[in-house]
């Protein structure tokens, strides 16, 4: 594990599937097959090979781990990666989402399929970086990067109004993004260097700390995303095909809340604690309006896209309460999150693709002969309510504890969105799973195929196993995150030291 440089592999493995599908044609059935296989097996040998991360990861180490460095760009620039406790578990997720999202892309796809299949590899590859990168520089590239696979994903294969929900996405993250690119420069002018690892030991003076931390959070915050920049989600769900909402919702979205642990709070702690009431006001508005404004909506994809503005509301409630039950809450919901958004917008993708609509006035009965579809989109669905025995229950609870001491009004108002959660949620499975099957259109409709099967049995697993046991993720969070909280404190103390010194 020493000399073998796995973070670079499984960063880069998947341009390996780009090479070989640049070599094969797609316009016979032959062709459209072996495109398919050759995207299957380069991410589930991804995945695999990604797992070697995790079991030679080091609970104990609180820094970081199987780190390569080389020289890049010159003066101070290299091309640095490594994990930690913080990090290590979204790679895994990213390269688990990865071979859910070609199976599910196996029939519905009909156009340019293998343009398609190396949109996603390569998405793979920046998403991978973005949480491996110690250098400011390599993030940025990484993190701006995938705007562009993701934004031909929507572009070209979306809905009808596919041109402007990916314009959309485009242009409201990259306007977040430009902010955090002049913060790095400034970042740089001030310490001399980009490397993530010298910069958490830097002290970035307090009144450079509010303008360092206003403009990361422009980007983190549009791509969370938090009300009132949330917007664009929606629409690019509804238009983005399943297997583009599925990375969406299971990734993208999480690189927001990691950069504000990894930036806003771990290298600006005096902003941060500057800042909270007002993350937190905006987090208690996205969780209580989105909420309400997901029970009005009439399309499937709509409604959990709100609902996953919502879910990122306690995210980042958790990470700026600051304490370990708020971070690790945080953490635990993003990656619970991440398959269980993921796994909504699959049992959303099973139906569209018998009925082709999303309307929920369209559905209803489907107990009657679709009762293991019923069975997985009920328990995915109670996933997302945060049902006690789901990972979904972990990680607000735990979400909710944290922003409890750190302030009680803040806790007793996020936690109505329990309530709301469980409202529209509900209303969306019994409007479809339950009543009649009246509807002629319906009555055709079969249950889980195989491939079907493959795709969500899977994650159902894995909702009830860390919904039952989540210490495998807390054990390899719980050192990086106990620093990472130590600091913070340690940092509001001196500067309290300071002050009283001064007076």
């Amino acid at each position: 594990m020493t000399d073998w440089p796995i973070l670079s592999t499984v960063t880069f493995l998947p341009l390996v599937g780009v090479l070989l599908l640049l070599m094969v044609r797609d316009d016979t059935p032959s062709g459209r097959k072996n495109v398919l296989n050759i995207a299957l097996f380069t991410t589930v040998f991804t995945f695999i090979v990604s797992l070697f991360i995790w079991i030679g990861f080091d609970n104990s180490n609180p820094g970081f781990q199987m780190v390569e460095k080389h020289d890049w760009l010159g003066t101070g620039i290299s091309y640095h990666v490594g994990v930690d406790g913080i990090s290590m578990l979204f790679v895994i997720l990213s390269t688990l989402l990865m071979p859910f999202c070609v199976l599910a892309s196996w029939l519905s796809v009909e156009k340019r399929i293998k343009d398609y299949m190396i949109a996603f590899l390569m998405l793979e590859v920046l998403m991978v970086g973005v949480f491996v990168s110690l250098d400011l520089v390599l993030f940025y590239v990484f993190f701006e990067g995938g705007l562009i696979p993701m934004f031909l994903i929507i572009g070209v294969w979306g809905g009808k109004d596919r041109v402007y929900a990916s314009y959309k996405f485009f242009l409201y993250t990259l306007l977040g993004s430009v902010l955090m690119m002049l913060a790095i420069m400034a970042m740089y002018w001030q310490a001399g260097t980009t490397d993530i690892t010298q910069l958490l030991q830097f002290k970035f003076p307090a009144g450079m700390q509010t303008w360092l931390w206003l403009a990361f959070f422009a980007s983190f915050a549009v791509k969370m995303p938090m009300w009132p920049v949330h917007t664009w989600l929606p629409d690019a769900h509804v238009q983005a095909p399943t297997a583009g909402s599925v990375i969406l919702a299971g990734i993208l979205l999480k690189l927001g809340g990691y950069g504000m642990i990894r930036f806003s709070l771990a290298m600006f702690p005096l902003a941060s604690a500057h800042f909270a009431p007002f993350v937190f006001t905006l987090s208690v508005i996205a969780i209580i309006y989105t909420s309400l404004v997901a029970l009005m909506q009439e399309d499937m994809k709509k409604l959990i896209a709100y609902s996953s503005v919502a879910h990122m509301g306690y995210v980042t409630m958790g990470i700026f309460a600051a304490n370990q039950q708020g971070v690790q809450g945080a953490l635990f919901q993003m990656i619970s999150h991440g398959f269980v958004s993921g796994a909504l917008f699959l049992c959303v993708g099973v139906v569209y693709d018998r009925m082709h609509t999303r309307e929920i006035a369209a559905y209803g009965g489907l107990a009657s002969n679709m009762p293991k579809y019923a069975v997985a989109f009920m328990i995915f669905t109670m996933a997302n309510v945060g049902l006690p025995g789901t990972s979904g229950f972990i990680g607000e609870f735990l979400t909710l504890i944290g922003v409890f001491r750190a302030n009680t009004w803040v806790a007793l108002f996020a936690a109505t969105g329990v309530i709301l959660s469980a409202s529209y949620a509900l209303w969306l499975y019994r409007r479809m799973i339950f009543g009649p099957l009246d509807k002629e259109s319906l009555k055709g409709l079969l249950d889980l195929s195989p491939r079907e099967k493959v795709i969500l049995y899977p994650l159902i697993a894995l909702t009830i196993f860390f919904g039952v046991y989540p210490a495998p993720i807390f054990d390899a969070t719980a050192a990086s995150v106990d620093l990472l909280v130590n600091n913070y404190t340690a940092a509001l103390q001196a500067a309290h030291d300071v002050a009283l010194t001064l007076k």
